[in-house]
């Protein structure tokens, strides 16, 4: 059935378009549906940021006093090391 309701409403639209100056351009409803798919996948990439966003952590490990000496530690423990500075 939505095929149907569809159709009815562009067969409702057709005379409507004859009313208009044929000297105007306009984007049209193509023009109308393309911006709004485009709205669409702009807030759902938007949305999938905020939910990364929101899985980040921003505090930072604390630094160990010298460069090598903490790095076999952390390795012991299970984390990464550190790659080296400089």
């Amino acid at each position: 059935m939505p095929d149907m309701s569809a159709s009815l409403a562009l067969t409702h639209l057709v005379p409507l378009a004859k009313e208009v100056d044929q000297n105007k351009v306009t984007p049209g409803v193509l023009g109308f549906i393309v911006f709004a798919v485009m709205a669409l996948a702009v807030w759902g990439l938007m949305k999938s940021m905020n939910r990364h966003m929101g899985k980040v952590t921003f505090e930072q490990d604390p630094e160990n006093g010298a460069e090598g000496s903490g790095g076999a530690d952390r390795a012991a423990a299970g984390g990464k090391p550190s790659p080296a500075k400089g």
